[in-house]
């Protein structure tokens, strides 16, 4: 056996055996992730690696998938149909979006793609009966293909492993193909390809309408994946991180996008591990007046021109009635760290096999400010949405100055 087959093989089976080894969903949601921008990276070295063409739009196509596979199973058609709409809606936006950029090269198409790709934000961003606008639109459950769920992240991770290498081996006879070295001649040589008797320019549609499909199964695989689409999918800088994927593990190669993929996937993933970081309150036994306190929110004295003078220097107020505590230097209106305006106990949220939120943590005095940061997908919109009751949680409790308010809609 050939010392390249052993390899391929070893490959595979190391990163089929990924679930059991990896230590975690998280991670496993993380490989999900790599190999799903790995698919769409690989499309997008079509263009950039093998033809010369550099696009900073892709990320609209791959947009378009999930767009149009959500709106498919919106309107009550089944998963097979939602994927092969989205597919073939994305293969007919390649061709439109290839026929008006290759009326450029060089820098020309990149400024092309960079507003084609801008126009597919806009739709997405303002056409809200279509889009749903900044909201973006909800999808219900995964694909049971010959009957095996996928609604758990193992699962999901080796549908996705078999739909990269399907991928990954249509690459590879696409490089060793005589097409694929004419499209590697329109990048070199395009004027003597043309004088050899070559349709540059048709190479070249055919070579964005094959980087568009694979473009466009990323996009159906990133809306299963979240079960979620909206404006940031289209964004340019999800193009622009795309493309680095690409330039990072090496344009023009086989495994460079795969590399570049986890180069980029990783650390922004692992990134959106750590929410914000805890702003110290003063503490109930320690109360001055001096400016930091006045700013905390804990101010001496009840009377209501205190209220007023501290309202002055911008200080948020202190609700009405909130119990006084006893501390240094006197009686201390304001409520005492037992009483929070805002606490988060264990809130879970989950959207068919993805969990979205789990085991949530969040405590938040009077008169502070709480910044929660992280990637695409980290579950922000969803922990804001749970927290003001647009959905509601699977476990946990939401209380707003001692009030529950976990069911209030």
């Amino acid at each position: 056996m050939k010392p390249a087959v052993v390899a391929v093989a070893f490959a595979v089976a190391v990163a089929a055996a990924v679930p059991f080894w990896v230590g975690g969903l998280y991670y496993v949601n993380i490989a999900s992730q790599i190999l799903l921008y790995a698919i769409f990276a690989l499309g997008i070295n079509v263009l950039v690696g093998y033809a010369g063409l550099v696009s900073l739009g892709h990320a609209g196509l791959l947009g378009i998938a999930a767009y149009a596979a959500a709106r498919i199973l919106g309107g009550g058609h089944g998963h097979l149909a939602g994927v092969v709409g989205g597919v073939a809606v994305t293969l007919v936006a390649s061709g439109v979006f290839a026929a008006l950029a290759l009326r450029g090269s060089g820098l020309g198409f990149v400024m092309i793609t960079v507003a084609l790709g801008q126009i597919v934000w806009g739709v997405a961003y303002r056409w809200i009966s279509l889009t749903n606008g900044d909201n973006g639109i909800t999808i219900q459950g995964r694909p049971r293909p010959f009957g095996l769920s996928l609604a758990s992240p193992p699962a999901f991770y080796w549908a996705t492993l078999a739909v990269f290498l399907v991928a990954l081996g249509s690459m590879a006879v696409f490089v060793r193909s005589p097409f694929g070295a004419s499209v590697r001649g329109t990048r070199d040589q395009p004027r003597r390809m043309n004088a050899l008797g070559y349709h540059v320019w048709m190479i070249r549609f055919l070579a964005f309408v094959f980087s568009g499909f694979w473009s466009g199964v990323a996009g159906v695989l990133y809306l299963y994946y979240n079960q979620f689409v909206s404006s940031q999918a289209v964004a340019l800088t999800a193009s622009a991180e795309a493309l680095l994927m690409v330039i990072s593990g090496g344009s023009g190669t086989l495994l460079g996008p795969i590399v570049g993929a986890a180069m980029v996937v990783a650390p922004t993933s692992s990134a959106g591990t750590s929410s914000s970081a805890p702003s110290s309150s003063p503490s109930s036994s320690s109360c001055r007046r001096d400016s930091s306190r006045a700013r905390s929110g804990w101010r001496d004295g009840p009377s209501r021109a205190d209220d007023d003078r501290a309202g002055d220097r911008g200080a948020p107020r202190v609700p009405r009635g909130a119990p006084s505590v006893e501390g240094w230097g006197g009686p201390c209106r304001g409520p005492p760290r037992a009483m929070s305006a805002l606490a988060v106990r264990g809130l879970d949220k989950s959207f068919g096999g993805l969990r979205v939120t789990s085991s949530v943590d969040l405590e938040v005095e009077p008169g502070e400010r709480r910044l929660i940061i992280g990637p695409n997908g980290a579950g922000k919109t969803t922990l804001f949405n749970l927290i003001t009751g647009e959905l509601r949680p699977d476990r946990g409790a939401i209380t707003l100055f001692d009030r529950d308010i976990t069911r209030v809609p």
